[in-house]
């Protein structure tokens, strides 16, 4: 059966990013920082960086609305 929220890129790491985000608390942003930052060698590369990143700006811009 596939699964869409842990496929197999995620597969050779001892915890997977969701585990990962649920038991740290993470929230959306800093979930999907995690998330990219840990596939981009096995799927978009590049991109997926600039993703993480892009979610690290949005989270330092709205920092003090977040926390």
């Amino acid at each position: 059966m596939k699964d869409n929220i842990n496929p197999n890129h995620y597969l050779k790491y001892n915890i997977t990013p969701t585990t990962y985000i649920i038991e740290n608390k993470l929230n959306f942003l800093e979930g999907n920082v995690i998330k990219y930052v840990t596939r981009h060698k096995d799927k978009n590369r590049e991109e997926d960086i600039k993703k993480a990143i892009r979610y690290l700006e949005i989270l330092l811009e709205n920092y003090n609305k977040i926390y």
